[in-house]
């Protein structure tokens, strides 16, 4: 389990990521950002180098198990899949910063792209194989560019202010689910049913 000042200077590589939109930090600009001093860095962090991916590593684990933490077993694949889209939206309302760090990077870092892997993508078989959709199985790649590019585009709407993230969320989750074949009324139903609360992290 990661200590206080790890924690402290995690948080710290995520503002300064966020804001930079550069995956490379220097030690001085980090210690500066968290409040310490540049050893206490050097004594909590082995490879300064590898930071970025430290980090996102640690919050694509965190997001899929907050959001695995909410689901139902028997609960429907297509309302599993709405809520985790509109997850991404209220979290980048709660948390600008998280949202931000998300948005600049998850299209190109391979450390971030397992957001829309792994759990999801095992979510949408089984959607499939329930035929709660309608697409064929070579598909399942573009189905994931699908649903990343449609979280990933809808995240400024929230962040610049140009929609709740109620609205975004919503809006995101029922195209997404009539892109799959979900009929458009039963898609709309599902994309604005109350959403659980999503636990806090570890």
């Amino acid at each position: 389990m990661p200590t206080s000042a790890q924690n402290r200077i995690q948080q710290a590589a995520l503002r300064l990521f966020a804001a930079q939109g550069s995956t490379q930090i220097t030690v001085s600009a980090l210690a500066q950002e968290a409040g310490i001093a540049r050893g206490t860095v050097y004594n909590n962090i082995d490879k300064p180098h590898q930071l970025f991916e430290n980090v996102a590593t640690r919050l694509v684990d965190e997001m899929h198990e907050r959001i695995v933490a909410t689901f139902d077993p028997s609960l429907d694949p297509a309302i599993r899949l709405a809520n985790g889209i509109r997850f991404f939206m209220r979290r980048t309302h709660e948390e600008p910063t998280w949202g931000r760090f998300i948005n600049r990077f998850a299209h190109s870092e391979e450390s971030l792209k397992k957001l829309f892997v792994g759990p999801p993508i095992q979510d949408v078989l089984l959607g499939l194989a329930q035929q709660r959709y309608d697409f064929q199985r070579e598909q399942l790649h573009s189905v994931g560019a699908l649903i990343a590019g449609t979280v990933l585009s809808s995240m400024p709407l929230v962040l610049q202010g140009m929609r709740t993230w109620q609205d975004a969320g919503s809006d995101a989750a029922e195209l997404v689910l009539r892109a799959l074949g979900v009929a458009a009324k039963e898609a709309r139903r599902l994309a604005t049913l109350p959403l659980p609360d999503l636990p806090g992290s570890a």
